[in-house]
């Protein structure tokens, strides 16, 4: 038995069933081991930043810690990215890289890098495994780490002479043992009272569900207390799903793209219940006008963002769910009806039918994006999970599709990597194969990680791909028109023709251009048991509203912007 041994066996302690990764020198020793352990699955990504990222998207629909493996040197930066978006999206991954070996740490070897060095500002911890007996103690703190408290990633660094020692016998921990890693301390029941008075008194409360309801599993918590008091739900990007958008008091997300009548709410509060959310700028607009004369109570698990963004009035550190229980128990019936009426009058006034048309400067023959994700989450039912990439298609997907149940969009919100979409589409497949994954993107995303559509081939993955495709980096050229001059600097695209490289990977691919054929082309994709490649040209003109300016407030959100 060698250190790969332990390595693979230790793994299959902790439950991993999937490793997404790509060798390379000193890695072989471990993946001539893999055939050894027929119980993991090892898939072969074609690009580390896909391997990654597919292990972000695994989490996302399961819960379970996502593993991505890579070689040293160039292998291992380019997991770089993958890392740092399971940081900033709070995901349980480890990732493990090889290394050259411990004899030639420093010399500038051939393939070396130190990414323990790289990944340490970007991870929740990491390791560099020196001594082949820490082997098996590392991988089951590594793990623990990943998926306790906050998620987030860990990596492990191994040299190669680690993998090959050879190794009498196997142990591993019962639990992990961590000293310094504290649990925390039990809820206050002095901040919950606090936190009641407070929900009590105000007129003019608002709840903003953030990724943390979804993590700590509090989806019927929240409902329960949002039915209890009466008060209105907003989300983040990655709260999206934490309460069902068909609720009555759901009233979508806010933020720079979010709904006006979410940031009108939250603008005009008096109360901000923030649940699981950072309060990140983007959902804040300028954070010296947000909720400017509101109270805050703040729920988070983790005590670094409690205050840090936005300060709390009355702070409850713990987890979301252990939270809202406590909530539950002692917070009386209330109504907010005055409030919740106000908020539909803003609804009505300002909702994505009234506004979706002063997104196209005149009217002309190409197809709306907005419509084309609308007729999905009509022919889906609903019932698609959809993972988004980043820019304008991101934000339609997260406007025009109503999510009703949690981690059913998925996205890369803190990041925000272009590419992100077709690698994460893949691990959620593997993680949850009986889930209709539409991976939705613009044509420039599509082509940061488009070589991915090699394992959509090899594994007949049934993933259903969207491209919004209006020829220019959509984002950037919305603000190149709005802010610099329309001077659409780098953001034109000259395009390949993405149906014959779909084809060239043997899966069925149509462009489509017309409204009717758009409609029946989704309803083949939804009847298909095959992967099916759709390339929707949109007009390049149309941008995403509502929006809110950079360093505006809330309140300055913009839905209707006459343009000549």
């Amino acid at each position: 038995m060698i250190g790969a041994d332990i390595l693979l066996k230790s793994l299959l302690k902790e439950g991993v069933e999937i490793i997404f990764g790509y060798p390379g020198g000193v890695a072989i020793p471990l993946y001539d081991k893999l055939k050894d352990y027929p119980q993991i699955k090892h898939i072969l990504t074609r690009h580390e930043q896909g391997a990654a990222l597919a292990a972000d998207g695994y989490f996302r629909v399961t819960g379970k810690t996502g593993v991505c493996l890579a070689t040293s040197g160039p292998g291992a930066t380019n997991l770089i990215t993958g890392i740092a978006n399971a940081y900033m999206d709070s995901i349980g991954m480890v990732a493990i890289t090889c290394q050259v070996p411990s004899a030639l740490i420093g010399s500038d070897a051939f393939q070396e890098v130190d990414i323990t060095g790289i990944t340490k500002p970007i991870t929740k911890h990491n390791y560099f495994i020196d001594n082949i007996n820490d082997l098996s103690r590392i991988v089951n703190e590594a793990f623990y780490l990943a998926s306790s408290g906050r998620p987030r990633p860990v990596h492990i660094d191994i040299p190669v002479d680690i993998l090959k020692t050879e190794v009498k016998k196997f142990s591993y921990p019962s639990k992990a043992s961590l000293s310094s890693y504290g649990t925390l301390q039990k809820i206050s029941s002095e901040e919950i009272d606090k936190a009641c008075g407070l929900i009590k008194k105000s007129a003019r409360p608002i709840i903003i569900a953030g990724h943390g309801v979804m993590l700590s599993r509090a989806e019927a918590e929240l409902k329960k207390f949002i039915e209890k008091v009466d008060i209105p739900v907003i989300t983040t990007l990655l709260g999206i799903g934490a309460l069902s958008e068909k609720h009555p008091m759901s009233f979508g997300m806010l933020g720079m793209h979010g709904m006006a009548y979410a940031n009108y709410a939250a603008h005009n509060a008096d109360l901000i219940i923030g649940i699981g959310t950072r309060f990140s700028d983007r959902i804040t607009g300028n954070i010296n006008e947000f909720a400017k004369n509101a109270n805050v109570i703040h729920i988070d698990i983790d005590p670094s963002e409690i205050g840090k963004n936005i300060l709390a009035n009355v702070p409850l550190l713990g987890g979301c769910k252990e939270i809202l229980k406590e909530l539950n128990k002692k917070i009386v019936q209330l109504s907010h009806r005055n409030w919740v009426e106000r908020i539909e009058e803003w609804k009505f006034q300002t909702g994505l039918q009234k506004i979706k048309q002063q997104s196209r400067p005149y009217n002309n023959k190409y197809l709306m994006a907005q419509n084309i994700i609308r007729e999905i989450d009509l022919q889906t039912k609903g019932e698609a999970v959809i993972v988004s990439d980043v820019g304008q298609n991101q934000m339609w997907s997260a406007q025009y599709f109503k999510y009703t149940k949690p981690n059913q969009f998925l996205s890369a919100g803190g990041l925000g990597p272009m590419g992100y979409s077709l690698p994460a589409s893949i691990g959620a497949k593997f993680g949850s194969p009986k889930s209709n994954i539409w991976a939705i993107m613009g044509d420039g995303g599509f082509q940061m990680n488009m070589q991915e559509l090699g394992v959509i081939m090899e594994h007949k993955l049934p993933i259903k791909i969207i491209i919004l495709n209006n020829g220019y980096l959509g984002m950037v050229r919305q603000w190149q028109e709005l802010f610099f001059n329309k001077n659409y600097a780098a953001t034109k695209l000259a395009n390949p023709d993405f149906i014959q490289i779909a084809k060239a990977y043997g899966i069925e691919a149509y462009q489509i251009t017309e409204l009717c054929d758009a409609k029946s082309k989704i309803k083949k994709a939804v009847n298909s048991d095959k992967p099916i490649f759709l390339d929707f040209i949109i007009g390049a003109e149309d941008i995403v509203l509502p929006m809110v300016p950079a360093g505006k407030s809330l309140g300055d959100v913009i839905v209707d912007l006459p343009r000549n």
